[in-house]
């Protein structure tokens, strides 16, 4: 088995997945397909990201793993935060295995889940007066 295809654990509280994530070309088109199981089931959920116009999936050009749209963020599906992200959204909207579902409705959800973090921490962060400035 190649290391691309070597399959992973994450836990996440008492729940333990599996998963892997590969590149495939069914059609012709590019694809990336993250695939979770839960340890002691068969029931495999499908993340699938296929290539399109502003949808990026590596293919040569990029590092294997990476989904992004052309005017996004470009995540890697070889982090476990990032898999966990993208398993927690589809819990959120419902989805659970078995079940194969477009990953790019995912990432939406991620990205602006991180942004708005992002400007949570920012706000945070500057609410109190700056270092070094006088009180």
């Amino acid at each position: 088995m190649s290391s691309k295809r070597r399959v992973r654990r994450l836990v996440i509280g008492d729940a333990v997945w599996l998963w892997s994530q590969g590149h495939g070309h069914p059609d012709g088109v590019c694809r990336q397909i993250l695939s979770l199981t839960r340890e002691g089931t068969a029931a495999r959920l499908r993340i699938v990201f296929q290539e399109g116009p502003g949808l990026i999936v590596s293919g040569g050009y990029w590092h294997d793993g990476l989904v992004a749209r052309s005017e996004g963020e470009a995540l890697n599906l070889h982090e476990p935060g990032v898999v966990r992200q993208f398993l927690e959204a589809a819990q959120a909207a419902g989805v659970s295995a078995p079940a194969e579902v477009d990953g790019w409705t995912l990432y939406d959800a991620i990205v602006r889940a991180d942004a708005s973090a992002s400007s949570a921490q920012v706000l945070s962060a500057g609410s109190g007066p700056a270092a070094g400035a006088p009180e």
